[in-house]
């Protein structure tokens, strides 16, 4: 069976040709094409901004006019990730899909469920005759993953409901009614480059194998970073074995958690069996340390050729220490939601650059404003001890809770009555476009809802099929509710 045959059958078929259409964050131009050529060939109504969102609006149907008009929103981009033997094109290739079990999973590659599942469920909405709702917005935003740059300059008069449905959540059976606010502290070392010695045998270790995952959601867990792993043998070796550091790269995304990272490094051929020795029982450490949370742990070391140059010591070290001690994971929990991390940060990638730079980016996130800023100070700060220039982004804010949401009410009632199950009311560590709607349109009422996916932003992601359904079903009778009041 292909992913297009499952049921539901409208939202599986939209979800498949989603996958065929290459989106990652940046590279929206092609998914925007389908989202419009969509719009033509089933009579819809669709308008563009300058930023490149889309809108779509389907009529209430007969007798639900005078109804709340209900967004559904969903973004464009998905997190572009893949294992390194994996042959991708992110800009040509479609999603390789599959069917595991009760699981849709990509070989190799990221799904793309988020949030290509949430752009399903809006579009299936837009075709289903059957629906009983009042009118419908459905609002399709860009390069979510990166920046929220749709939200951020999502232009005027574009929407004109009054609640909003964000369909960018994860976790079957939990609405979410507030978000984290988040902002990106970038650091850059300037080098010499030095001509890389002769007499020096030259080594590549590195580190795969790494569950990573979304900055936020699973900041929590305790996974490991590969950026962090890597410097900290580096450095633990460095103080018995002059090292010298060729290039080390980490990590891709802001808001993943590095799976895999490498460092080139010069050492005298006297000492490569030695490293080899360390190496070994460094990789018994981390597996002991990791043991129940990281399944696979691969550490190798291989030679590699004389690179043209190495760094100079002072910018090495500076590098390797900071990368060591750097802040990483959860900094403190929420006060008022038992088990809701308040603030974290991300140390998330390390790349060699134009210009003889090494750019370090990294993440902060908090569902309170004041802490985002002093986390992203504290490291600011930790990289301007090291040497480094620093950079931050303008952030985004949080969506703070409203327990006295209309929505929020109809949208519980809609699931318990479906599933006699009463769902949980939860806020998210992760960034959803929802803080940056209600700065534009104080008047939004919204919750965000999802099917359950894991492994979200690495190869690892997978979409549980059972609950797509689950999905689709509380979706339509959230709007049938909200169309009777």
């Amino acid at each position: 069976m292909e992913v297009k045959d499952l049921k539901p059958a409208l939202i599986w078929q939209c979800f498949d040709e989603i996958t065929k259409v290459p989106r990652p964050s940046c590279h929206e131009e092609q998914i925007r094409e389908y989202l419009l050529d969509f719009a033509k060939k089933n009579n819809i109504e669709a308008k563009t901004d300058d930023c490149g969102n889309v809108v779509m609006t389907k009529a209430a149907t007969a007798g639900c006019e005078n109804a709340p008009t209900v967004i559904l929103q969903a973004h464009m981009d998905m997190v572009a990730e893949k294992n390194n033997d994996v042959e991708h094109d992110f800009l040509k290739d479609p999603i390789q899909t599959y069917i595991d079990g009760e699981w849709v999973k990509a070989k190799g590659t990221t799904l793309g469920a988020d949030n290509g599942i949430g752009m399903a469920g809006a579009l299936a909405v837009l075709l289903d005759n059957t629906l009983e709702h009042g009118k419908v917005e459905c609002l399709f935003t860009i390069n979510e993953e990166i920046g929220l740059e749709g939200a951020q300059n999502l232009g005027k008069d574009m929407i004109t409901g009054s609640m909003l449905i964000n369909l960018d959540s994860e976790d079957d059976g939990e609405i979410f009614v507030g978000c984290a606010g988040g902002i990106d502290t970038t650091a850059y070392f300037n080098y010499t480059p030095i001509a890389a010695p002769e007499d020096l045998c030259y080594v590549k270790v590195a580190i795969s194998g790494l569950l990573g995952g979304h900055s936020g959601s699973d900041i929590n867990t305790g996974r490991g970073n590969a950026n962090k792993l890597i410097a900290r043998f580096v450095w633990n070796i460095s103080k018995d074995i002059e090292l010298k550091l060729a290039s080390f790269d980490g990590g891709n995304l802001r808001n993943a958690i590095p799976r895999e990272a490498h460092a080139i490094l010069g050492v005298a051929a006297d000492k490569k069996a030695e490293i080899e020795a360390r190496l070994a029982e460094y990789t018994k450490e981390i597996e002991n340390e990791y043991k129940g949370i990281e399944p696979v742990v691969k550490f190798t070391l291989e030679a590699v050729e004389r690179p043209a140059f190495i760094v100079d010591d002072a910018t090495a070290k500076a590098l390797i220490l900071s990368l060591y001690s750097a802040p990483h994971g959860v900094y403190s929990m929420s006060r008022d939601l038992e088990g809701l991390v308040e603030t974290s940060t991300n140390l998330a990638a390390v790349k060699f650059i134009d210009g003889n730079k090494i750019k370090v980016t990294t993440s902060q996130r908090s569902s309170v404003e004041s802490r985002k800023h002093d986390i992203a100070a504290q490291v600011e700060t930790h990289f301007l001890l090291a040497g480094a220039e620093i950079d931050h982004s303008d952030g985004y804010p949080g969506w703070a809770p409203n327990m006295d949401s209309t929505i929020m009410r109809v949208c519980s009632e809609a699931y318990e009555e479906l599933y006699n199950v009463k769902p949980a009311i939860k806020a998210i560590h992760a960034g959803l476009e929802c803080g940056l709607f209600l700065a534009k349109y104080p008047h939004l009422d919204m919750v965000s809802v999802g099917p359950t996916m894991t492994g979200v932003h690495s190869p690892d992601e997978k979409l549980y099929i059972p609950h797509v359904e689950k999905f689709w079903h509380h979706l339509a009778l959230t709007l049938k509710k909200v169309a009777k009041l």
